[in-house]
């Protein structure tokens, strides 16, 4: 491996930290995230009481991506306004790209949160 590309002192707990650090920042600032947390918990927390893996599996992957998708757009709103605080249409654009995907992504989250609430609390 080329020199440039290791890293010495690499601590994968710090990483964790930082992941985790990141996350409840989100969740404590962003209502747009917290909500989600909040809705998709208790599915997945039935799912997981159920032993239904798939179901678990398909709740957890649905979060994921709304959640990134919510991260990401939140991070590309704060570097735009830090970049640009100024009213600027190709800012604002940019902005529009970001939330039209969050947009998609709550979209499918919310079909297969209200899918698996059906097929679980219908056991």
């Amino acid at each position: 491996m080329p020199r440039q590309f290791r890293t010495p002192n690499y601590q994968p707990l710090r990483k964790l930290n930082v992941i985790f650090s990141g996350l409840y920042v989100a969740v404590v600032t962003d209502f747009s995230v917290a909500y989600k947390v909040i809705l998709s918990a208790p599915i997945l927390g039935w799912a997981f009481l159920f032993r239904r893996w798939v179901d678990v599996s398909l709740i957890l992957l649905a979060m994921g991506l709304v959640l990134t998708a919510e991260l990401f757009n939140s991070a590309i709103e704060v570097l735009c306004d830090f970049v640009e605080p100024q009213q600027n249409d190709r800012i604002r654009i940019t902005k529009d790209i970001a939330a039209a995907a969050v947009g998609i992504s709550i979209m499918v989250w919310a079909v297969i949160l209200i899918v698996e609430a059906v097929r679980l609390f219908s056991l």
